[in-house]
């Protein structure tokens, strides 16, 4: 076994080595569908985890078909890295995301279960949610009055498997369901915002072969495009310590950032968790005599690496990345680059 061989196979049966799990707090919100409200959240950076469910009922362990009977809503669950992303800013992610002035559902949604809610962990979360209402009806953007709930929090119900991550798990369904609900169309009008469009840096044309040989050195067009490894502890980006993101080396399209950068021990950068979930795409690797997880990049289809499976992680996985795979944007670049939108990350 070579030496690339023999660190693989350590790396692969070795355990990862642990860091301090990141702070974490929790937020609740209800905004009508929760496949809707969920899949805004899991944009935000700093928002560890969101999970759909049900809040506010008289009974426990409500199911799909029975919690409307009982008085619950469609809400979910954010856990977030406050060091990252405020509660603050998750209130405005909320109001961008809902209809602020309909007490009788949302959209194409109708029925108590559907009405906006902000649900208060603490007093202080309160204060902020009773401090941000009373900034958005100041603002007089709506022409209606403000009818969104803000309660103390109740138990909160996880909802079924089939309800989580709906917008990943099923994206075509979502959309569908999504561009018909009447949400874009609304938040586009009442934020005076386009609708997302892909930018001139998220317009990508995959260049041919050729034209990747002249622009990739000759490891990165073997990693990229040929599924290669690079030499652990001889790469570029196995022991960076600079603040910023790490982009696709081929298409730009932001994938991680060193705020989740992980060290494993390895020899190659780690991460556990994408910067940009939806520009990561898994597939099953049945090489090297063993079944793996490998992630590619959305928009190029680069090999990067591989994800793995550590419960010491506060994901529970660690993406294991070459660095000829990626080009790294330094915090103070990030503007220049056409990145800004990443710049908070870091304040």
């Amino acid at each position: 076994m070579n030496k690339i061989g023999l660190s693989m196979f350590i790396f692969l049966v070795g355990s990862a080595m642990a860091q301090p799990l990141p702070s974490k707090k929790i937020a609740h919100f209800a905004g009508g569908c929760f496949w809707c409200v969920e899949a805004a959240f899991e944009k935000v950076p700093g928002v560890i985890d969101v999970v759909s469910g049900y809040m506010d009922g008289t009974t426990a362990n409500p199911t799909y078909s029975t919690y409307s009977k009982s008085g619950h809503v469609e809400a979910v669950e954010v856990a977030y890295n406050p060091e990252i992303v405020s509660y603050e800013k998750l209130l405005d992610v909320f109001w961008r995301n809902i209809d602020p002035t309909d007490a009788e559902g949302q959209f194409v949604d109708r029925g108590p279960q559907y009405r906006s809610i902000i649900f208060y962990e603490t007093d202080e979360q309160k204060k902020q949610a009773e401090k941000s209402k009373q900034a958005l009806e100041q603002s007089k953007r709506f022409a209606k009055p403000i009818v969104t709930e803000i309660k103390k929090a109740s138990t909160f119900y996880k909802a079924e498997p089939y309800h989580q991550n709906y917008a990943k798990n099923h994206p075509w369904r979502y959309k569908w369901y999504y561009s018909r609900s009447g949400r874009p169309s609304f938040l586009k009008k009442a934020w005076k915002q386009k609708l997302p469009t892909r930018s001139q840096k998220e317009a990508f044309t995959k260049p041919t072969p050729a034209e990747l040989k002249k622009k990739l050195t000759p490891l990165q067009y073997k990693v990229t495009q040929k599924d290669g490894t690079e030499p652990p502890f001889k790469n570029a980006y196995w022991d960076n310590k600079k603040p910023g993101i790490y982009v696709d080396i081929v298409s730009g399209e932001p994938l991680f950032s060193s705020k989740d950068q992980y060290d494993a021990g390895t020899g190659w950068p780690s991460y556990t968790k994408p910067l940009v979930p939806e520009n990561i795409v898994e597939k099953e690797d049945n090489s090297w005599f063993k079944t793996r997880t490998e992630v590619r990049s959305k928009k190029a289809d680069s090999h990067l690496g591989h994800v793995f499976k550590d419960p010491k992680t506060p994901t529970g996985l660690y993406y294991c990345i070459n660095s000829a795979a990626l080009k790294f944007i330094p915090v103070t670049n990030l503007k220049k680059e056409g990145y800004d939108r990443f710049e908070a990350l870091f304040k």
